[in-house]
Protein backbone atom coordinates (compact mmCIF):
# COMPACT_ATOMS: atom_id res chain seq x y z
CA UNK A 1 0.00 0.00 0.00
CA UNK A 2 1.30 3.29 -0.91
CA UNK A 3 2.74 5.40 2.21
CA UNK A 4 1.64 8.63 2.69
CA UNK A 5 4.95 10.99 1.59
CA UNK A 6 4.42 8.98 -2.06
CA UNK A 7 1.17 10.41 -2.12
CA UNK A 8 0.24 13.82 -4.01
CA UNK A 9 -2.97 15.25 -3.59
CA UNK A 10 -4.83 15.82 -6.90
CA UNK A 11 -8.46 16.68 -6.00
CA UNK A 12 -11.28 16.88 -3.03
CA UNK A 13 -14.19 15.33 -2.85
CA UNK A 14 -16.82 18.34 -2.85
CA UNK A 15 -19.86 16.31 -2.47
CA UNK A 16 -22.72 13.87 -3.00
CA UNK A 17 -24.25 13.80 -6.72
CA UNK A 18 -27.66 11.72 -5.86
CA UNK A 19 -28.50 9.28 -3.31
CA UNK A 20 -26.81 6.22 -4.84
CA UNK A 21 -23.05 7.20 -3.87
CA UNK A 22 -21.80 9.38 -7.01
CA UNK A 23 -19.66 12.35 -5.84
CA UNK A 24 -18.39 15.19 -6.69
CA UNK A 25 -14.61 15.82 -7.38
CA UNK A 26 -13.06 18.91 -7.69
CA UNK A 27 -9.56 18.43 -9.24
CA UNK A 28 -6.16 20.83 -8.80
CA UNK A 29 -2.85 20.35 -10.24
CA UNK A 30 -3.80 18.16 -13.13
CA UNK A 31 -7.16 17.80 -15.30
CA UNK A 32 -9.58 15.50 -14.32
CA UNK A 33 -8.94 13.86 -17.80
CA UNK A 34 -5.45 13.09 -16.11
CA UNK A 35 -6.76 10.56 -14.13
CA UNK A 36 -5.48 7.11 -14.53
CA UNK A 37 -8.63 5.20 -14.18
CA UNK A 38 -6.85 1.58 -13.62
CA UNK A 39 -5.11 2.88 -10.76
CA UNK A 40 -6.63 3.40 -6.94
CA UNK A 41 -7.03 6.99 -5.73
CA UNK A 42 -6.18 7.48 -1.97
CA UNK A 43 -8.24 9.27 1.00
CA UNK A 44 -6.66 8.96 4.35
CA UNK A 45 -8.69 8.03 7.22
CA UNK A 46 -7.27 8.26 10.99
CA UNK A 47 -4.17 8.71 9.44
CA UNK A 48 -3.65 6.20 6.78
CA UNK A 49 -4.31 5.94 3.18
CA UNK A 50 -7.33 3.74 1.67
CA UNK A 51 -7.47 2.87 -1.43
CA UNK A 52 -10.56 3.17 -3.78
CA UNK A 53 -10.91 2.28 -7.11
CA UNK A 54 -13.25 4.42 -9.92
CA UNK A 55 -15.98 2.61 -11.13
CA UNK A 56 -17.37 5.78 -13.62
CA UNK A 57 -15.96 8.83 -14.37
CA UNK A 58 -17.80 11.76 -16.43
CA UNK A 59 -15.68 14.88 -16.49
CA UNK A 60 -17.84 17.98 -15.65
CA UNK A 61 -15.97 21.13 -16.71
CA UNK A 62 -12.38 22.04 -16.61
CA UNK A 63 -11.57 20.78 -13.04
CA UNK A 64 -14.72 19.02 -12.04
CA UNK A 65 -16.24 15.13 -12.22
CA UNK A 66 -18.91 12.79 -11.36
CA UNK A 67 -17.11 9.62 -9.70
CA UNK A 68 -18.22 6.78 -8.95
CA UNK A 69 -15.95 4.85 -6.33
CA UNK A 70 -15.71 1.31 -4.92
CA UNK A 71 -17.35 0.49 -1.76
CA UNK A 72 -19.09 4.29 -1.90
CA UNK A 73 -23.01 3.29 -2.00
CA UNK A 74 -24.98 5.80 -0.29
CA UNK A 75 -25.28 9.34 0.18
CA UNK A 76 -24.21 8.74 3.90
CA UNK A 77 -21.02 6.89 2.40
CA UNK A 78 -20.26 10.09 0.45
CA UNK A 79 -20.77 12.54 3.45
CA UNK A 80 -18.43 10.53 5.38
CA UNK A 81 -15.89 11.79 2.84
CA UNK A 82 -17.09 14.82 1.90
CA UNK A 83 -14.23 17.40 2.16
CA UNK A 84 -11.31 14.74 2.18
CA UNK A 85 -8.90 15.28 -0.22
CA UNK A 86 -8.27 12.95 -2.76
CA UNK A 87 -4.80 11.47 -3.45
CA UNK A 88 -2.97 9.35 -5.87
CA UNK A 89 0.71 7.52 -5.88
CA UNK A 90 3.28 9.92 -7.56
CA UNK A 91 4.18 7.51 -9.66
CA UNK A 92 0.72 7.68 -11.33
CA UNK A 93 1.67 11.02 -11.82
CA UNK A 94 1.41 12.21 -15.60
CA UNK A 95 4.38 12.77 -17.10
CA UNK A 96 4.52 16.58 -17.45
CA UNK A 97 4.26 18.02 -21.11
CA UNK A 98 4.46 21.68 -21.67
CA UNK A 99 2.10 20.87 -24.87
CA UNK A 100 -0.05 18.47 -23.44
CA UNK A 101 -0.73 20.69 -19.81
CA UNK A 102 -0.24 23.87 -21.37
CA UNK A 103 2.33 26.35 -21.11
CA UNK A 104 -0.29 28.34 -18.71
CA UNK A 105 0.39 26.13 -15.97
CA UNK A 106 4.03 27.66 -15.72
CA UNK A 107 2.01 31.32 -14.36
CA UNK A 108 3.69 31.91 -10.80
CA UNK A 109 6.70 29.44 -11.59
CA UNK A 110 9.89 30.78 -11.11
CA UNK A 111 12.41 31.37 -14.36
CA UNK A 112 15.91 30.64 -13.98
CA UNK A 113 19.17 31.28 -16.42
CA UNK A 114 22.34 29.76 -17.12
CA UNK A 115 25.68 32.00 -17.62
CA UNK A 116 28.10 34.05 -16.15
CA UNK A 117 28.11 36.83 -14.31
CA UNK A 118 29.44 39.41 -16.62
CA UNK A 119 26.94 37.90 -19.38
CA UNK A 120 24.41 38.58 -16.87
CA UNK A 121 25.20 41.95 -15.53
CA UNK A 122 26.34 41.10 -12.05
CA UNK A 123 29.84 41.55 -10.69
CA UNK A 124 29.20 39.79 -7.95
CA UNK A 125 31.98 37.09 -9.26
CA UNK A 126 34.54 37.47 -10.77
CA UNK A 127 35.51 34.11 -12.06
CA UNK A 128 33.61 32.48 -15.30
CA UNK A 129 31.85 29.91 -13.85
CA UNK A 130 28.22 29.36 -15.34
CA UNK A 131 25.39 29.59 -12.63
CA UNK A 132 21.83 29.86 -12.39
CA UNK A 133 20.44 33.11 -11.99
CA UNK A 134 16.58 33.97 -11.32
CA UNK A 135 15.19 36.22 -13.69
CA UNK A 136 12.06 36.39 -12.28
CA UNK A 137 8.59 35.31 -12.02
CA UNK A 138 6.43 33.98 -15.00
CA UNK A 139 3.62 35.84 -14.56
CA UNK A 140 1.53 35.67 -17.94
CA UNK A 141 0.83 33.31 -20.82
CA UNK A 142 0.43 34.39 -24.22
CA UNK A 143 -0.57 32.03 -26.59
CA UNK A 144 0.53 33.36 -29.77
CA UNK A 145 0.38 30.91 -32.82
CA UNK A 146 3.82 29.75 -33.77
CA UNK A 147 5.30 31.83 -30.78
CA UNK A 148 4.01 31.28 -27.30
CA UNK A 149 5.34 33.74 -24.91
CA UNK A 150 5.84 34.28 -21.80
CA UNK A 151 5.48 37.33 -19.57
CA UNK A 152 8.36 37.67 -16.77
CA UNK A 153 8.92 40.24 -13.52
CA UNK A 154 11.93 40.94 -13.57
CA UNK A 155 14.08 43.43 -11.25
CA UNK A 156 14.02 46.15 -14.28
CA UNK A 157 10.47 45.32 -15.03
CA UNK A 158 7.99 42.80 -17.16
CA UNK A 159 9.67 41.55 -20.07
CA UNK A 160 8.09 39.36 -22.56
CA UNK A 161 10.41 35.87 -23.53
CA UNK A 162 9.55 33.31 -26.62
CA UNK A 163 8.93 30.06 -24.78
CA UNK A 164 10.13 27.71 -27.14
CA UNK A 165 10.77 24.16 -26.68
CA UNK A 166 14.50 24.56 -27.50
CA UNK A 167 15.23 26.83 -25.16
CA UNK A 168 14.03 25.22 -21.99
CA UNK A 169 16.92 23.54 -20.54
CA UNK A 170 14.74 22.22 -17.39
CA UNK A 171 11.77 21.67 -15.88
CA UNK A 172 11.51 21.17 -11.94
CA UNK A 173 7.00 20.56 -11.12
CA UNK A 174 8.37 20.22 -7.63
CA UNK A 175 9.91 23.73 -6.78
CA UNK A 176 7.84 25.48 -9.84
CA UNK A 177 11.18 26.52 -11.71
CA UNK A 178 11.94 26.71 -15.21
CA UNK A 179 15.53 26.84 -16.70
CA UNK A 180 15.82 28.36 -19.85
CA UNK A 181 18.60 29.21 -22.13
CA UNK A 182 17.66 33.23 -22.98
CA UNK A 183 18.50 34.28 -26.31
CA UNK A 184 21.41 37.64 -26.08
CA UNK A 185 19.39 40.85 -25.90
CA UNK A 186 15.85 40.05 -24.76
CA UNK A 187 16.80 41.02 -21.15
Amino acid sequence: MAGLDNLQQVAQVLKSNGTDGELVMGFREIAPEDINLNEPVFIVFDGLPVPFYIESFTKRGNTKALVRLTDICSMEDVEEIAGKAVYIEEDNLPEMSLEDDGFAALVGWMLLTPGTPDQLGHDDNDDDEVVLYEVGEITDFFDIPNNPCIEVETENGAVMLPLHEDLILSVDPENLEIVMQIPAGLL
